[in-house]
């Protein structure tokens, strides 16, 4: 799929591909969003397969178009998620215990926050 988008983008690819900015795609991240959303409302096994493949492909759109600006790359946008899922899941990556799901979650949260107030 990378090696498509990567066509795509390229001197021989498509030219509305080719046109395509972060800001400019933005928009379809939420439309493609919906539209799994509306999948799993209809329980519409194909569909759904459908438009996750739709928001994948404008994710990874998203993150081409910011490797060519030299701004982040595949991998680290993988590794960035990989460290901040186990980060927030020390309950089974690491030592802590949660009984519920609802603990979980909570634990989740408390993770997030303490993130924002680091990053900020």
């Amino acid at each position: 799929m990378i090696d498509i988008i990567v066509k795509l983008r390229g001197p021989e690819g498509c030219l509305w591909d080719r046109k395509q900015t972060l800001e400019s795609l933005a928009p379809n991240i939420l439309e493609e969003a919906e539209e799994v959303s509306q999948a799993v409302k209809n329980k519409s096994k194909d569909n759904l397969c459908e438009e996750l493949g739709d928001l994948l492909m404008v994710i990874l759109m998203q993150i081409e178009i910011a490797r060519e600006k030299g701004l982040f790359n595949y991998s680290d946008v993988l590794t960035g998620a990989v460290k901040k899922f186990i980060r927030r899941h020390p309950h089974v990556f690491g030592d802590i215990k949660v009984n519920t799901p609802e603990e979980a979650l909570a634990l989740w949260k408390k993770m997030k926050r303490a993130e924002k107030e680091i990053n900020n």
